[in-house]
């Protein structure tokens, strides 16, 4: 009955919102207009944050065509997001404008369990392998979170809601601008009593989480700035240890993770010639508790970029740039203290041109130097082609990645394996987007294959504690479409459908053929809004995933996990122009599932609160 819902849901994907923005900064790091980017990029817009409700990032993820996600836990638990079948571990992540993947967890990997969406205000999804423009790690593709631009003057936004399990969720932001400075501060509060992280266990596990951010812009002149951005995250959670029996219900974690900005804009020759010189830094600091003792791990990332764009002619826009970057790799546990560092230099050069009127081709190669690894080379390539002013977009991409195996892979001292290889893949997709009635009506299709050889992959019979190996090679390949419609400007209906097809094609392995872990071939979501004429607007998600496989960490054999159907309302009334109540009720038919095989998940549960906004 599912697959035969997702083959319907398949007729009726779309995207998350049907008025995306038509500018798109995560292709090359720098604004274009969607009709020029030749790769596929899903936007979720500040109203469809605000209009979903949604506390996790990883939810709204979940809702986009090509994304599978697993939680091996409640809120707050260890969260992957997977690209078109790649690993989590190979999904680059940005907060604004800072690459954030941990280079003290397992495979630089973000966990996006303790990333809420407080004050984020706008996430694109780029979907294939792009190391020309990011380097290493973007072999599935970029998640590029992005917290709110400062609005002209003053403007304040709160809000607080309450529910299942004594959960609170409250945030509130402040942004304005006045002479040469713009700017904004943001603060979120999140706690709960939670469920238990062990399924079926009646013992709940609780989790806190604040997070700020903060935003200053100084525009001395119409061609010099300064940026300074920051964003802090401090997590909390009790959680259940059951990697080795018996099982741990006394384990905890804590998180502080360190988000830091600093970059000057100089512009040239008449804006022909723009510059961009950063500093970024990140830091993970990572604390647990368990009937093994307390230990912990703390990874930084410390990195110098330049980037120069340089536009000649309309038609042709070159972009160049060298980054330096250092991860650093921190563990402290079970009388052992070990350290790592890299360093890696890289260079890379994109050319954008655009021959004849609708068409744009982009292409570009880059050079990363690895201290460990030596040197590698990536190359990409895509081409959009508009034959009417982009109510029709033809798209067609080729891109490389790379991937050197993170620290804790290296150099960690239970399970890590100095002699791993680089991972490198090859993407290819070809799609089209296209306009009906009058841009009320937006439907896209893609269809994808990557190759990856060398993929890193935890052997849980290797060595005392099991260890990591490489894979000889993987293959996912499928295909994303996407419908969006608003008949009425009162209604919006929004829905993703996508098949991954991500199997082991290693050469007489054991596993030869055999789906990938926690990756469902087919998954749906399907989203309706509707504004009444007096104000109330009321909607409903539904979600759909299919059937996948795990491993039970005991047996180190295969099990399935069964597919699931996720049902959400949600409702909000404005009283005034600056107060709105809304709330929401999560797996309305009580839905039992798990994404991770052994862990809980949420049943129905409801939320109701109110908002400001001046």
């Amino acid at each position: 009955m599912l697959k035969a819902t997702i083959s319907l849901a398949a007729l009726l994907a779309a995207t998350p919102a049907l008025a995306e923005d038509e500018i798109i900064v995560t292709a090359l790091g720098i604004e274009q207009p969607r009709d020029e980017v030749g790769q596929a990029v899903t936007v979720i817009d500040a109203e469809t944050i605000q209009t979903r409700q949604s506390v996790s990032v990883a939810d709204l993820l979940a809702t986009t065509p090509g994304v599978r996600f697993n939680r091996a836990d409640a809120v707050g638990g260890v969260t992957g997001i997977s690209l078109r079948g790649a690993e989590t571990t190979q999904t680059l992540v940005l907060i604004d404008g800072v690459k954030v993947n941990d280079p003290s967890s397992i495979g630089d990997a973000y966990d996006f369990g303790n990333l809420l969406v407080g004050n984020i205000r706008r996430i694109e999804v780029l979907r294939g392998s792009n190391s020309v423009v990011y380097g290493s790690q973007a072999i599935g593709g970029v998640v590029n979170i992005m917290t709110g631009t400062p609005a002209e003057g003053f403007a304040a936004n709160a809000s607080v809601d309450y529910g299942y399990s004594d959960t609170l969720n409250a945030k509130a932001d402040v942004s304005g601008t006045s002479g040469i400075a713009s700017g904004g501060l943001g603060v979120a509060y999140f706690r709960t009593d939670g469920i238990s992280a062990e399924a079926g266990d009646a013992e709940k596990d609780g989790y806190e989480n604040i997070a700020a951010n903060a935003k200053l812009k100084l525009d001395f002149s119409d061609a010099l700035s300064l940026d300074l951005r920051g964003y802090y995250i401090h997590a909390d959670l009790d959680t259940d240890l059951f990697s080795f029996p018996p099982i741990d219900r006394t384990a905890t974690s804590t998180l502080d993770q360190y988000v830091g900005y600093a970059g000057l804009n100089l512009r040239l020759f008449d804006g022909k010639l723009t510059n961009r010189a950063a500093v970024t830094w990140s830091r993970n600091d990572r604390d647990y508790t368990s009937i093994f003792g307390p230990y912990g791990y703390s990874g930084t990332n410390l990195r110098f970029e330049y980037e120069g764009v340089y536009q000649p002619v309309e038609q042709v826009t070159l972009v160049f740039g060298y980054e330096h970057e250092r991860p650093d790799y921190d563990f402290v546990g079970f009388g052992s203290h070990d350290r790592a560092k890299i360093d890696i230099d890289s260079v890379y050069a994109v050319a954008v041109v655009k021959p004849v009127e609708g068409l744009t081709l982009t292409g570009g190669v880059r050079r990363d130097d690895h201290s460990q690894f030596g040197g590698a080379t990536t190359f990409g390539a895509n081409a959009n082609y508009t034959p009417n002013g982009g109510r029709t977009n033809i798209r067609a991409s080729y891109g490389e990645g790379f991937k050197a195996p993170s620290l804790y892979q290296l150099y960690d001292p239970f399970v890590g394996n100095s002699g791993l290889r680089p991972e490198r893949s090859k993407s290819y997709d070809i799609g089209f987007d296209q306009k009906l009635a009058g841009d009320r009506a937006i439907f896209s299709v893609t269809a994808f294959r990557r190759d990856t050889r060398d993929q890193i992959d935890f052997d849980g019979a290797f060595g005392a504690f099991g260890g990591y190996n490489n894979l000889d090679r993987t293959r996912a390949k499928g295909v994303e479409a996407s419908f969006a419609l608003k008949p009425v400007d009162a209604l919006t209906v929004t829905a993703s459908y996508s098949y991954v097809d991500a199997r082991n094609r290693s050469p007489g392995s054991p596993d030869e053929g055999l789906r990938l872990l926690r990756r469902a071939p087919n998954a749906a979501s399907v989203s309706a809004d509707y504004v009444w004429p007096f104000g109330l607007s009321t909607g409903a998600t539904i979600t759909m995933v299919d059937d996948s496989v795990d491993i039970d960490s005991s047996t180190h054999k295969r099990v399935q996990l069964d597919g699931f159907a996720l049902v959400g309302v949600r409702a909000s009334f404005p009283i005034n122009e600056h107060l709105e109540v809304y709330g929401r009720i999560d797996n309305l038919f009580d839905e039992g599932y798990a994404t991770a095989y052994g862990y809980g998940t949420y049943g129905r549960s409801a939320f109701g609160g109110v908002r400001v906004r001046f």
